[in-house]
C-alpha cells in the first residue's frame, strides 16, 4: 500500500470499530477537562477518572481549586503519581486563570501553553476536545502506531504530529486521534503487536516478516 491507500484503509477500519469514540477523560467543563489532562501525564485515564470525582466535587472551577489548597489537592491526586508537581501546577494555573482570564480557560494554544503544567499535547487536547478546534494531540499510542503504519519516521512526537496532519484531512483530526488511541490500547499495544500482528498492521505490512521496531517519544 502507498500512503494514500494506507490513510484510506486506516480511516475505514477505525470508523467501523469506533464510529463515535467517547472522550476518554470524564469532565463537565473545559476547566475540568484541562485538569484531567494534566493529571493523565504518566498515568492511565482509568485511574484519573477514579480520582477526579472527589477532586471536582470539591473544586470544579479555579476559585474553588485555589480555596482547596495545594496540600489537599496533593492528597486527592496522589494516586495519579507526580502529585507534588501536579498539585503545584493545578494550584498555580488556577490563580492565573482567576487573575488573568476571569476564571475562564483561554481559547488559544499560546495562552494555554503558558500555563503551569500545560505542554503542547495538553493544549491540543483542550483545544480539540474542549473548544472543538482542529488539533492532533500525539501521545505514546499514536506515536507508536504511526510508525508501525509507516506514516512517520518516529523522529519525535512533533514530527509525528506534523506528518499525520499532512496525511489526514483537518476535519478528521479531532475524532481520529481518539480512535487511534483506542485502537492502540485495545489491539495494537506496545507488547501485544509487533507491527505485523493486529488487523491493521497485518494488512498494511502484509509482505513484512520481521517485527517493526518503534522509537519512543
Amino acid at each position: 500500500m502507498n500512503k494514500s491507500e494506507k490513510v484510506e484503509f486506516i480511516s475505514e477500519s477505525l470508523n467501523k470499530l469506533y464510529p463515535n469514540p467517547p472522550i476518554p477523560l470524564n469532565h463537565d467543563s473545559v476547566f475540568t477537562l484541562l485538569i484531567a489532562v494534566i493529571l493523565s501525564a504518566q498515568c492511565t485515564d482509568v485511574r484519573v477518572n477514579l480520582v477526579t470525582p472527589e477532586l471536582f466535587k470539591k473544586a470544579n472551577n479555579p476559585k474553588k481549586m485555589i480555596k482547596l489548597g495545594r496540600k489537599e489537592i496533593r492528597r486527592i491526586i496522589k494516586p495519579c503519581g507526580l502529585s507534588p508537581q501536579k498539585s503545584k501546577s493545578l494550584f498555580e494555573l488556577s490563580k492565573i486563570l482567576v487573575k488573568k482570564y476571569k476564571g475562564e480557560v483561554p481559547d488559544s494554544f499560546e495562552a494555554l501553553e503558558s500555563l503551569p503544567g500545560v505542554g503542547h499535547k495538553t493544549a491540543s487536547v483542550v483545544m480539540s476536545q474542549g473548544f472543538g478546534h482542529y488539533a492532533f494531540p500525539v501521545d505514546t499510542h499514536i506515536h507508536r502506531l504511526a510508525q508501525r503504519w509507516g506514516l512517520t519516521n518516529g523522529k519525535n512526537v512533533k514530527q509525528t504530529e506534523k506528518d499525520l496532519k499532512r496525511l489526514f484531512p483537518e476535519k478528521r483530526w479531532n475524532k481520529l486521534h481518539i480512535q487511534i488511541i483506542m485502537y492502540g490500547r485495545e489491539f495494537c499495544t506496545a507488547r501485544g503487536c509487533d507491527g505485523i500482528t493486529c488487523n491493521i498492521c497485518s494488512k498494511i505490512n502484509a509482505n513484512r516478516k520481521r517485527p517493526i521496531k518503534t522509537k519512543k517519544p
